[in-house]
């Protein structure tokens, strides 16, 4: 593989949060596109899709990251491998995550195992196995180092889930840190220290609370949202302690709520001086856009 040539461009793939289906945002999913490789974080369902609507081809990555293994970053995981081994695939695929994921794979094999003998045996595909592997991730740190991009973990804060993980990948001409579903963390801070794009989740509560007090499971949920997820003011304080460039806010709770762009940003404003992107589904940031959004 290449990197050496064109500048890299991150795709926002989907941008809301929570598992219930927007009609204006997908779950969560982003591509990174370095020369001719492209690496995929999180697979919320959909994203063959979005992939094929950003004009991403099925083929073109070796390495998908999940951050964790709420159904919105993972549903799509076994299908996303099953879409790329069916294919006519030039190289194998990785998956990375958290634990159950190889649990996970099993048991989605066996779900489509008629389809994969069927594909074998009638249109000549090799093995399922021999295509994807499995690296089970439970511990932060260095993950990846090849072709001039570096891949590196920290344990987030997204309770009560023990393993959950935001990434960075630092590339030929810049850094990329994605925070993953969590509240303020510190871990996350230090992972992003000097990153020029920190694509951060966000959670409105001024947009949230009316649509809690509707739920019959309020309390519960309340809580959960607020262990573990991010207000303007902790997004904003990640950003401005581990001094990022660039803040592109995603992973919007509540995702479905038509809200204007000016809402997420002026949330956000008080709390970091530095350029804030508001995300949406197939917005692309090349490196020359970093500096010309406010």
């Amino acid at each position: 593989m290449s990197h050496d040539a064109a500048p890299s461009r991150l795709i926002l793939l989907g941008t809301a949060g929570g598992p219930t289906p927007k009609a204006n945002r997908a779950p969560s999913a982003y591509a990174l596109v370095v020369g001719d490789e492209t690496f995929v974080i999180d697979a919320g369902n959909g994203v063959g899709q979005q992939l094929a609507k950003a004009k991403i081809g099925i083929n073109s990555f070796r390495h998908v990251f999940l951050t964790h293994q709420h159904s919105d970053h993972s549903a799509d995981m076994g299908t996303l491998a099953l879409l790329a081994w069916a294919t006519n695939p030039s190289k194998p695929l990785t998956l990375w995550g958290p634990p159950p994921l190889k649990a996970m794979l099993k048991h989605f094999q066996a779900f489509a195992a008629l389809d994969i003998k069927t594909r074998i045996a009638d249109e000549g595909r090799p093995p399922f196995e021999s295509f994807v592997s499995i690296r089970e991730l439970t511990k932060p740190g260095e993950l990846l180092s090849e072709g001039g991009v570096r891949v590196r973990a920290a344990l987030n804060a997204h309770p009560p889930l023990k393993h959950s993980f935001a990434y960075r990948f630092d590339t030929p001409d810049r850094s990329v840190v994605f925070s993953g579903d969590t509240t303020y963390s510190k871990s996350v801070v230090e992972l992003a220290t000097g990153a020029d794009l920190l694509v951060h989740e966000i959670m409105l509560p001024s947009a949230l609370e009316p649509l809690i007090a509707s739920e019959p499971n309020a309390k519960t949920l309340r809580e959960h949202l607020y262990a573990s997820h991010s207000t303007p003011e902790q997004v904003g304080r990640v950003a401005t302690e581990a001094g990022v460039k660039t803040l592109v806010l995603s992973h919007f709770v509540p995702g479905g709520a038509p809200l204007p762009d000016s809402v997420w940003h002026d949330a956000v404003r008080p709390y970091f001086s530095g350029t804030i992107v508001v995300g949406r589904d197939f917005l692309e940031l090349p490196s020359s856009l970093q500096n010309k959004t406010s």
